[in-house]
């Protein structure tokens, strides 16, 4: 009998043990499965990061390259501007004319007033007016 008694206890241990051992399987997979989920959203946010660097990293290139440009464009501007002012010392001076363009002269006012071409208003107008 106490060997019977004692099967039985063996036999509830046993049985206990292994429901202990099925929990933390099953909590393990839970887990498991919340990590991977965990993971993935991690990747996705990894990836769109990824994408947005590699968006600002055109973006800063362009327009590095868009700076080299205009560069090149305005590098040679003072050069012009100084040729010009010396092109013709008996007309009115090109400062002068800088001055009216900051008065508001118009580009027919300055061909008239100073004796500039058009394109050279023009660009006086530009010059001093910013655009």
């Amino acid at each position: 009998m106490i060997f019977e008694v004692g099967v039985i206890v063996l036999a509830i241990l046993w049985v206990a043990t292994l429901a202990v051992l099925l929990a933390n399987i099953r909590g393990q997979r839970e887990i498991a499965a919340q990590q991977a989920a965990g993971d993935a959203i991690r990747d996705q946010r990894i990836k769109d990061l990824a994408r947005r660097v590699e968006d600002y990293q055109n973006g800063t290139v362009r327009m590095g390259e868009d700076l080299h440009e205009l560069r090149a464009v305005v590098a040679p501007l003072p050069d012009k501007l100084a040729m010009l002012e010396q092109r013709d010392p008996s007309s009115l001076s090109f400062a002068q004319a800088a001055r009216l363009v900051g008065m508001g002269a118009s580009v027919d006012e300055l061909t008239q007033s100073c004796g500039l071409t058009q394109a050279e208003a023009e660009l006086m107008s530009k010059l001093h007016r910013g655009g």
